[in-house]
């Protein structure tokens, strides 16, 4: 058993009922009803409610725990009265009788409330970026597009495809915007840059005889910032391959994609039917090397 926690804060159901249970998180509200005291405890999984009575010995530690302090609480699974079950949350139908309680970091002050679902300004947002990531809406951005990138990772290695990382110092490639530079230490006066794209470095995989490649590559460009990339840098899945045509691309990424919206969009696709390509007949004949960037979203 973990020194720390026996369950995580997202796992406890009905079931659990009777058990004694230590859980780790962050305090993420706090409610005082009295001579009752509930605080809900967020780690990465989720969110308990843990209550305590004026009675206990450790009353007056968690009625002075101010939110985002870090505790260890130990204690009895209850379960609710049927008019006090929050159906939103998975844990809504059990609470903790906190029996133990200890502060493993304690907070003084916050410059933003992590809770809250207001708009904040977005310098305090990047200025407490840590903070900022705490809040629902980041935390299950960054945990999709996680997700996004290990099903694009699988579906392109069950096709044949190599994930292989191309260098980042390099010679400058000019693509469609300015490079980053970085100066060289051993050679004064010169210097790097960093990559617009693997551009060259694919195309040599492809004439080493490496046949299908892959990567989640990062891309810096020094360009204003967009709505789906941060100022000067963004990842794309970026591939290649060898002696194909157009149609052969086509069936190699429309069913990574086509996977990508049908598990994480908000709405039903349909995979892409041949005749619908036409709008793409425009583009010239396919070289025996082709590669498409898809880029990847950062939150």
């Amino acid at each position: 058993m973990s020194a720390y926690r026996t369950h995580t804060c997202g796992e406890l159901r009905v079931s659990d009922v009777g058990s004694i249970v230590k859980l780790s998180g962050w305090v993420h509200k706090k409610r005082d009803h009295g001579n009752l005291l509930f605080i809900d405890l967020r780690d990465h999984y989720g969110i308990t409610q843990c209550v305590i009575d004026s009675n206990s010995s450790a009353f007056k530690e968690v009625e002075k725990i101010r939110l985002e302090s870090v505790v260890t609480v130990e204690g009895k699974v209850l379960k609710r009265s049927d008019d006090t079950v929050n159906e939103d949350n998975p844990t809504g139908h059990i609470e903790i009788s906190i029996e133990k309680f200890e502060v493993l970091s304690n907070v003084e002050s916050l410059p933003m409330a992590v809770s809250s679902v207001s708009d904040l300004s977005e310098d305090t947002r990047l200025r407490y970026r840590f903070l900022d990531l705490r809040r629902d809406k980041l935390h299950k951005n960054i945990v999709l597009r996680s997700k996004v990138i290990s099903t694009i990772r699988e579906k392109m290695t069950a096709q044949g495809f190599l994930e292989i990382n191309t260098p980042i110092l390099t010679s400058s490639s000019p693509e469609g915007a300015r490079d980053f530079l970085v100066p060289s230490r051993l050679h004064p006066g010169q210097f790097y840059a960093l990559p617009q794209a693997p551009q060259q470095f694919k195309q040599l995989l492809m004439v080493a005889g490496f046949d299908k490649y892959f990567q989640i590559a990062p891309c810096f460009r020094d360009e204003d910032s967009r709505a789906d990339r941060s100022p000067g840098e963004f990842y794309q899945l970026d591939f290649e391959m060898s002696f194909c045509s157009q149609e052969d691309v086509f069936n190699a990424i429309e069913p990574v994609i086509y996977e990508i919206f049908n598990q994480y969009g908000n709405k039903p696709v349909s995979p892409m039917k041949p005749a619908s390509r036409s709008s793409v007949r425009r583009f010239a004949a396919p070289p025996r090397c082709w590669n498409i960037p898809v880029t990847i979203p950062t939150p």
